[in-house]
This record gives C-alpha cells, structure tokens and sequence, in this order.
C-alpha cells in the first residue's frame, strides 16, 4: 500500500472508530486472548457421567468454560483443572453464573463413573462430558482442536491434545481463550466481566 493510501486508509478507520465511540458501552478490556467474532457458537451433543444428553441450550445464560482432555493425562489435564477449580473459588458467588465442562477426548477409556470420579477431585461443580464418534469428532472440528494419539512399544499411549480453555458468554457466543501463561487471577477477572454482561 502507498503511503498516501495508507494516509487516507488510517484517516478514514479514525473517522470510524470515533462515529462509533459514542454507540452502546464500550467495549471491555480482557487480558485473555480476545476470540470474539473468531470462533463459532457454542454447540454440542454430549453425555454427562449420568448418562443424561446434554446440549450448549442446557448451559444457555451462564458463561461456560470448555476444555478439552482425558483422565490419565499425565500432566497438563490435572493442571489445567487443578487451575479450574480455584478460578471458581476466587469467583465466589458469581461461580454460580459459570458452567465448567471437561470433554473427554478419550472416550474409550474414560468410562462415565471414571470421568465422574475424576473431575470430583478437583471440584464436583466441573461437569464431565463424553461421547463416542462423530459427535466428539465434530466438536473437536468445530472448535479446531488437535487431538493426536502416541502408541508407546509398550503399548501405553499419550494423547497429545489442545490445552486452551474456551470462553463462552450466556448467549453462547465464543469470546476468549484462555493458556497455560495466563494467571488465575486474570482468569477470573475476565469470567467475571463476562458474568457482569461484558
């Protein structure tokens, strides 16, 4: 781009932004990676560890925490929950408004009473979910999550996954993603922005 068209580009984004910094509240500020408008809608058709199906209409109105894991993962799953559970401790009573979802990517092995004994240690408000075959397979498509299975000599096997924490606001909406760097407190803080309608 020539620099006058670059010119006359940034003078007409300026104009833009500043016709619409008097619509509706501002936008609010997170320290989490910002998906808004990036990823789609929550939807899914999956098991709870009661055997009862559940969809994202089940979970409609509260923010919702998505991730993705297995039960004998031997070190990013356990920390990841471990993290999940005091998000919801420093959350207090807005811990209420969030619905935490672990989804197994290991349905085979992880059984509904595994799943469910599994997540209880952590916190029994962390929902187990799980299916087998195309419905697991189409959420992971959906929200682009790599899944890889490593079969040991052994025959023990690993399964490397996406570890990010999926951040969705009451209407369902995708609006942040949430890493390993990212701090309980800047967690919590941000889930609490959402939970005050940001």
């Amino acid at each position: 781009m020539r620099p006058v068209v670059r010119l006359a580009f940034a003078a007409l984004l300026i104009a833009f932004v500043g016709s619409n910094a008097g619509c509706g509240k501002p936008a609010a500020h997170f320290a989490l990676s910002n998906v808004t408008g990036q990823l789609p809608p929550l939807q899914f058709e999956l098991k709870d560890t009661a055997g009862k199906q559940r969809t994202a209409a089940d979970y409609r109105g509260k923010v919702v925490m998505l991730f993705f894991g297995y039960t004998h993962c031997p070190d990013v799953c356990p920390t990841t929950l471990l993290h999940l559970a005091h998000v919801l401790k420093q959350l207090g009573p807005d811990a209420k408004h969030v619905a935490m979802l672990f989804v197994t990517v290991d349905p085979q092995h992880d059984t509904a009473d595994k799943l469910r004994n599994y997540t209880a240690v952590f916190d029994s408000r962390i929902v187990g979910l799980r299916a087998v075959g195309k419905p697991l397979a189409a959420l992971e498509k959906r929200y682009h999550v790599y899944v890889h299975k490593v079969v040991k000599p052994d025959g023990n096997y690993r399964i490397d996954h996406t570890a990010s924490i999926y951040v969705f606001d009451q209407k369902g909406e995708a609006r942040l993603l949430a890493g390993g760097t990212d701090s309980l407190a800047d967690i919590a803080k941000d889930v609490t922005k959402l939970v005050n309608g940001a």
